[in-house]
């Protein structure tokens, strides 16, 4: 009896080991600066909001990662990982970005830009693969995952190519301009606008994936689900081989719980489709 004890005491702690030695916890590092330190010593307000926190697996190599932009209407929010997406074998990113109106237009899309660029040029020492970058967000993080994965001027301002980015996941997203752009213009919420600050002024159909994500659209603030609507149409009129729309039926603009699974099997759809 004690032999088969030992066996089995043996046999436990060799799964162990392996599973160990397979990567079967995340670790944590917050409020990673990304911008360069010559320009954060220069700036209070850049120090203080232009910080990422990464949630990565441990002992694997080349996961995907998902850059996390918080939503607040330009004006506020604040940088989490959301809970629904950890343990999922995958790096999280929450990033922080300046904000209205203690900056203008387009400050907080090159903070995006930038927050997506330290992604790029990084996560492999952390053991991600830079072309598995997923940029997704809600709100006002939908708008920025747009305007930096479609607009490729903003990232190559760091020298990174758009393309190169594994998809686009918005959630409820302005698909016009947005709405505090035009508010610090002087313009109504309900005046849509189509300029180069907005997401449908730069279809084009060698964007990567392009995959979007509203509320119910009699229950989405803005008329949200007919932008995202026209932007899906728009993408494929341009020959965009990669654009999907999904509308989550009896949610609204907070609509984020039903969502996270959702981004999860589209990350996976996309990497399969690799």
């Amino acid at each position: 009896m004690k032999k088969k004890n030992l066996i089995l005491s043996f046999l436990f702690c060799c799964v162990c080991f392996i599973a160990a030695g397979q990567g079967s916890g995340y670790e944590t590092e917050n409020n990673i600066q990304y911008y360069p330190d010559s320009v954060t010593k220069t700036d209070s307000y850049i120090k203080e909001r232009c910080v990422l926190d990464i949630y990565y697996p441990e002992g694997i190599q080349d996961y995907a990662t998902i850059v996390w932009f918080h939503g607040g209407g330009l004006k506020g929010g604040n940088k989490f990982i959301p809970d629904a997406l950890k343990n999922k074998g995958y790096a999280i990113v929450a990033v922080n970005y300046r904000l209205y109106p203690k900056i203008k237009c387009p400050v907080y899309i090159e903070d995006a830009a930038a927050a997506v660029a330290w992604v790029y040029n990084n996560i492999n020492k952390y053991g991600g693969d830079a072309s598995k970058i997923f940029v997704s967000g809600h709100s006002a993080g939908g708008y920025l995952t747009s305007m930096v994965g479609l607009d490729k001027k903003w990232l190559g301002r760091f020298g990174v190519d758009a393309d190169n980015l594994a998809g686009l996941i918005p959630f409820s997203g302005h698909a016009i301009t947005h709405f505090t752009v035009r508010e610090e213009r002087g313009i109504k919420g309900t005046q849509p606008i189509i300029d180069e600050l907005a997401p449908l002024f730069h279809v084009r159909n060698d964007a990567p994936p392009y995959m979007m994500i509203t509320g119910d659209r009699e229950l989405e603030m803005l008329g949200r689900y007919e932008e995202n609507a026209y932007m899906m149409r728009m993408m494929k009129v341009v020959g965009h081989k990669q654009t999907e729309l999904y509308e989550l039926d009896g949610f609204g603009h907070d609509m984020t719980e039903p969502a996270y699974p959702l981004l999860l099997r589209l990350v996976e759809k996309i990497l399969k489709a690799q």
